[in-house]
C-alpha cells in the first residue's frame, strides 16, 4: 500500500516520541507474538522505559509502519528516530553487544560465574561432542529458562571453568548463572539455579471464584484482544490495553494481581513480566477462560 503524507506524518512523530520505540503485536506487558516478546525481553533487560505501538489497535498503522520502514515483518525497533530492524537483527545485536552500544548502555564484563558439574552431566557433554570445533554452551534469558546446547564459540562468549568442563555463556547469561549445577538424570540435563526469581502462581478457576466469593482484594486482568473480549469476557477483569497497562503499574506492588487469556498461555507470559516490574502476589489463571467456562460459569461463551 502507498503510505499518504498525513499518516506517514503520524507515524514520524510515533517513532520520534522516545529515543527507544518499539511497533510490536499488544503491549509491552501482553505481547500477542513470540518475535514481539522477545524483543520486548531484551530491552527490559537494558532499558527501564521505553515506547511502545501496539499495531494490531489499526490496520492501517499495521500496513502503514512496514510501508514507512520498507521492513515486511513486526516487530520493529527505532532507536533515535533510525529504524534497526526486526526479532532476528535484534537479538544479533544484543549478543554481540551492538545493541547496547546504540542505545548507550554502558557494557561491563560481568563477574565470572560459579558453576559446577556433576560427573554424570560432563559424562553425558563428552559423549555428545562430535565435532572437535563444539563445546558446551549455557544460555539463561531474562525469565531465567536454560537452554544446554553443544555449538561452535560465538563473539563475546565467556568461558566459565566448571570443575572439569569449559562452558561457554553469552555476557547476559553469565550475569544469571553464578552457583549454577548442572546434572544429568533421566530423562536429561537438570539445572539447579540459586538466582532464580519467584515464580508465577498457577491458580484455577474454581480456587479464583472462592477469592471472589471471599471478596479477597485481587485485581484480573485480560491480556486478550478486543475482538476475543467482544465474544467472551469476565466482569471483573479489565482489558490489559494501554489503559490497563497504567492501571496496572499504578497499583502497589504487593497487591494481589491475576492474569487470564484464552487458555493461560499468554497470560502466563504477562504475568512473569508483571514479576519483573516488582509486583510479589501475581497469579495465572489456568486454562484460561476457557477452563472458567467449562467449571465454574457454562453461560460464558466457548470460542
Amino acid at each position: 500500500m502507498a503510505l499518504n503524507e498525513s499518516f506517514g506524518k503520524q507515524i514520524s512523530e510515533l517513532v520520534a516520541k522516545s529515543r527507544v520505540v518499539l511497533f510490536m503485536k499488544g503491549t509491552r506487558h501482553a505481547p500477542q507474538c513470540g518475535f514481539s516478546a522477545t524483543v520486548v525481553q531484551i530491552l527490559d533487560g537494558l532499558v527501564p522505559s521505553y515506547e511502545t505501538v501496539d499495531v494490531l489497535s489499526s490496520p492501517e498503522l499495521r500496513d502503514g509502519i512496514k510501508e514507512f520502514s520498507k521492513w515486511p515483518t513486526i516487530p520493529q525497533l527505532y532507536v533515535d528516530g533510525q529504524f534497526v530492524g526486526g526479532c532476528d537483527i535484534v537479538r544479533e545485536m544484543h549478543a554481540s553487544g551492538e545493541l547496547q552500544k546504540l542505545i548507550g548502555v554502558e557494557l561491563s564484563e560481568p563477574k565470572t560465574p560459579a558453576i559446577t558439574m556433576t560427573d554424570a552431566a560432563i559424562k553425558a557433554f563428552e559423549a555428545a561432542v562430535t565435532d572437535a570445533g563444539d563445546a558446551p554452551h549455557l544460555q539463561i534469558d531474562a525469565e531465567y529458562r536454560h537452554e544446554l546446547f553443544l555449538g561452535p564459540p560465538a563473539p563475546g562468549d565467556i568461558e566459565v571453568r566448571t570443575n572439569a568442563l569449559p562452558l561457554l555463556l553469552d555476557r547476559s547469561s553469565a550475569r544469571r548463572a553464578d552457583g549454577v549445577k548442572i546434572d544429568f538424570v533421566v530423562g536429561g540435563f537438570k539445572i539447579d539455579n540459586p538466582n532464580e526469581p519467584p515464580r508465577v502462581k498457577s491458580l484455577t478457576p474454581k480456587e479464583l471464584k472462592a477469592m471472589f466469593d471471599r471478596d479477597e482484594k485481587i485485581e484480573l486482568f485480560d491480556v486478550r484482544t478486543p475482538e476475543e473480549r467482544a465474544i467472551a469476557k469476565l466482569d471483573r477483569a479489565r482489558h490489559l490495553n494501554g489503559e490497563g497497562e497504567k492501571l496496572l503499574l499504578a497499583l502497589d506492588r504487593n497487591a494481589p494481581v491475576a492474569f487470564h487469556c484464552h487458555h493461560g498461555v499468554r497470560s502466563r507470559a504477562a504475568a512473569e513480566r508483571a514479576l519483573k516490574e516488582g509486583f510479589k502476589n501475581v497469579y495465572n489463571l489456568e486454562g484460561g477462560i476457557d477452563a472458567w467456562s467449562q467449571t465454574v460459569d457454562p453461560a460464558i461463551a466457548r470460542y
